[in-house]
């Protein structure tokens, strides 16, 4: 009797094939450039992808500012945040957002794109959002992802 046995990749082979990638976020889209960087963190362009491992690539965002959102987006879309306090629910809308933390356009979409879980957690951190061309990975010879969106 034959059986087909299931692949699943070590630690060690892990360290190996992670990489660094570039993405020059002017002009995209926020949502289709966040589900496909959130597929490059969790390992699904890889054919050793296995769901319970973290074998995905670090990302790196350049030009957060630059990003845009279809429709009405930028008045309509809220982001919310509890300050821990009694009553301390705040709100701002996208545009507000964008004069005060760009970055954290991009880091709240690819999060929520992420699981809900201590993998999507630790898939989350390899994600480095910057605002403006330059970042400060060179050290890590980061190549450019194209997006197919």
């Amino acid at each position: 009797m034959i059986t087909q046995k299931s692949y699943t990749i070590t630690e060690a082979e892990m360290a190996t094939i992670k990489k660094w990638y570039v993405v020059d976020a002017t002009d995209m889209v926020v949502g289709r450039m966040a589900s496909e960087i959130a597929k490059v963190l969790r390992g699904k362009n890889k054919p050793q992808f296995t769901t319970h491992n973290d074998a995905g690539d670090f990302v790196i965002v350049i030009n957060a500012e630059k990003v845009k959102f279809t429709g009405d987006k930028w008045n309509q879309k809220v982001y919310n945040w509890h300050t821990n306090h009694i009553g301390g629910i705040k709100a701002r809308t996208a545009k507000v957002q964008m004069e005060k933390h760009p970055e954290a356009i991009v880091e709240e979409a690819v999060r929520g794109m992420l699981g809900k879980n201590t993998l999507g957690r630790a898939q989350f951190t390899k994600l480095k959002v910057f605002v403006g061309p330059t970042h400060t990975h060179e050290a890590q010879k980061p190549e450019v992802l194209k997006l197919d969106i």
